[in-house]
């Protein structure tokens, strides 16, 4: 008996000492959108509270996490940290799936491209929070919590991001480049990445810092000296440092400022601390509801790629060797994620696109699910050889990027070989969809600048709806979501930048890029693979990997993919590109995000008048009737597909049929964009 009770209490031992999350707080529990109920899931409540993790440096599950060792520990060994969560649920008792939205640099951001609606001060409360309700009236209960440090201060008040604290490598040194540009001639500029914050110098105004300038990513710098230069200042307390540059910084060069920084944080925590948390919500109730049936992952842009960084690294895989999601959505995540967010000093706001930050990782072979041969190095792996959980099981995925990611994030590479010579099929497990003629996000800008064209109009979020009932249905009823749905090699949808020039028409506006994102191919030195610490700053380069974009057809929209209603049914031309305006600098370059829009004339008359090789509305649809007939008919070919919900089709036929209005109505002279979206 004694000996059994020993052997208890060494197993007790054991779990505690592997228990990842160690307690939950809850510090706010009120109702959400009160007086609202949501179809037969009723009414839904918030609980904000505050989860204690405990991470054994020494389990092999934490392995991956980059200085998690040169953390500070407790008396047990353990290192401590803790993260806010937001969770909204039903307040019925019955079991829901659990969708964990990855915030997007603090801020929730499935509320407002899925419902419509981004909370107000990214708290959602209210009524008008839910936007028109999608999530809510499917019964998802919905997770947020804090991931990553690098969240910079808005200075808007009420405002609550959710700001991850990591654990410190104390006491640990090495150099930090920052790349920056401008739209406009100033003399003071924030050098940190978009809306971030940067490891600042470790001695103060660093006498030692340098500050370059060049023009293109490939030239070679030329320093500027620094007597012309000084570190300036925060402009909000705990923002990032700025510098000042004598007689100032101008368009179209790209600067770069490198130092000496210290006491890294430990990004990959923040990646642990997800994978915690929804270990501990998919195996426990919690506040009188029942465990959740189901665990799903979502993930835009940034969010995306940090689910991709997880799966690379095994890390979406618990210490007891189970996965901690069954289904997981990456949107718009480019090349997939498989780096970054893993590294010494690593940067998770910086990522490159076409003009900026070539230098930071966050992409790197292996980019497919199914294993492929990089010819380089002549490896071959996928980014889910160590996402299997002990079973050997894996998640069920769906990758969908837009037009934009092709010229953008290097969106091919998810289903070619690295040289972008051949197809790779996806695996069993995971479903690819490319929103054709739609960009990053929908276009909501009334204005071309800085850009050379109206933004894109193409409407991606409502297929996004259906892929996240989809997926929920794949992992719980085993239901398979609408075949992958993207441009090939093999079909002749995807092609090279040369070929997308040569058949693209001419003569309506719209001259396509010389070039998009060759993904670049970095070297930081011999520790970099295997320990995530960067040797050489910045890093050499090595042949790109190639990247594809999708085939034009007569009209310019992009063939292949899913044909999303707006190419269908078309009015125009919808590209995933927009190039910048010159007096912004980079005039070859395009937008990160944006893509363009010219609609079609509205006559043959005007259509010859202005030498625009495209057929008029006219000539496509004999009236209004005609053309509402056709947005019908490509609805419905949607919903058939499982690419549209059928209670999205009527805001499919007043979106469209209110911006062919618009076109009629707007006289062809006025080169505004205020025509694209009802006032």
């Amino acid at each position: 008996m004694k000996r059994k009770l020993a052997l208890l209490a060494m197993a007790a031992a054991v779990t505690t000492a592997h228990a990842a999350v160690e307690r939950i707080q809850v510090v706010e529990r009120v109702p959400f959108a009160p007086g609202v109920t949501f179809g037969e899931f009723g009414a839904y409540e918030k609980i904000r509270g505050v989860a204690y993790y405990a991470l054994d440096p020494k389990a092999a599950a934490n392995a991956a996490i980059v200085d998690l060792k040169k953390a500070p520990r407790d008396k047990q060994g353990r290192v401590l940290f803790s993260s806010e969560f937001v969770l909204l649920r039903p307040t019925g008792a019955q079991p829901t799936t659990l969708l964990y939205d990855v915030n997007n640099r603090g801020n929730i951001a499935i509320l407002g491209q899925v419902n419509g609606r981004s909370p107000a001060h990214n708290d959602p409360t209210t009524a008008a929070d839910a936007g028109d309700g999608f999530l809510m009236r499917h019964g998802f209960s919905l997770l947020f919590s804090a991931w990553t440090w690098d969240v910079a201060p808005t200075g808007v008040a009420g405002g609550r991001p959710l700001v991850f604290a990591p654990p410190v490598a104390k006491g640990v040194k090495g150099k930090v480049q920052n790349e920056f540009t401008v739209n406009a001639p100033t003399d003071i500029v924030t050098y940190a990445g978009m809306r971030g914050l940067t490891y600042e110098p470790a001695t103060p105004n660093d006498p030692h810092a340098q500050l370059t300038e060049r023009a293109r990513q490939g030239d070679k710098r030329k320093p500027i000296p620094r007597s012309a230069w000084r570190f300036v200042e925060p402009e909000l307390k705990g923002g990032p440092g700025r510098v000042q540059l004598d007689g100032g910084f101008k368009p179209d060069t790209i600067y770069e400022i490198t130092y000496v920084a210290k006491d890294p944080y430990v990004t990959g925590a923040g990646l642990a601390g997800i994978r915690d948390l929804l270990s501990y919500f998919r195996d426990h109730p919690f506040e009188g509801a029942a465990a959740p049936r189901n665990v799903l992952m979502f993930g835009i842009s940034q969010s995306g790629r940090v689910i991709g960084r997880m799966m690379t690294d095994g890390l979406n895989v618990d210490e007891s060797g189970k996965l901690v999601f069954n289904g997981a959505y990456l949107q718009v995540p480019g090349a997939g994620g498989s780096a970054g967010f893993n590294s010494r000093f690593a940067q998770p706001t910086r990522h490159p696109s076409m003009m900026e930050e070539h230098d930071y990782p966050a992409d790197a072979f292996p980019f497919t699910a199914a294993p492929s041969r990089d010819q380089v190095t002549g490896k071959t792996a996928s980014t889910l050889d160590k996402a299997r959980d002990k079973q050997g099981n894996l998640p069920k995925l769906i990758y969908a990027n837009t037009s934009t990611e092709f010229w953008n994030r290097g969106a091919s590479l998810i289903a070619t070989t690295p040289d972008g010579e051949r197809d790779v099929a996806p695996a069993d497990n995971v479903r690819i969809y490319g929103f054709m003629g739609a960009q990053h996000y929908v276009g909501r800008s009334k204005t071309r600048a800085p850009f050379t064209a109206c933004v894109s109009t193409s409407d991606h979020y409502l297929p996004m709806r259906a892929l996240i009932v989809a997926l929920d249905d794949w992992t719980t009823r085993g239901k398979q979501p609408p075949a992958s749905a993207y441009p090939q090699l093999a079909d002749g949808t995807l092609t090279t930048v040369a070929d997308y020039r040569a058949i693209f028409p001419k003569g309506f506006g719209l001259t396509p890029p010389e070039q998009n994102l060759r993904e670049p191919r970095l070297d930081f030195g011999r520790r970099y693979a295997t320990q995530g610490i960067a040797d050489i700053v910045p890093p050499r380069h090595g042949d790109d990997y190639e990247t594809r974009v999708p085939t034009p057809d007569a009209d310019g929209n992009d063939k292949g993919g899913v044909r999303l209603v707006e190419l269908q049914a078309p009015l125009g031309t919808h590209t995933g590109w927009n190039l910048r305006a010159p007096e912004t600098g980079f005039a070859w370059a395009t937008s990160r995000f944006d893509g363009s829009f010219v609609p079609f004339a509205r006559t043959e008359a005007e259509r010859v008048a202005a030498g625009d090789p495209r057929p008029s509305l006219e000539a496509r649809y004999a009236n209004r009737d005609a053309y509402a007939a056709a947005v019908r008919a490509a609805a419905e070919r949607q919903v058939a597909a499982g690419l549209l919900l059928q209670e999205d089709v009527e805001r499919t036929m007043k979106e469209n049929l209110g911006l062919y209005d618009r076109i009629l109505a707007r006289d062809p002279s006025d080169q505004s964009c205020n025509y694209l979206f009802a006032q």
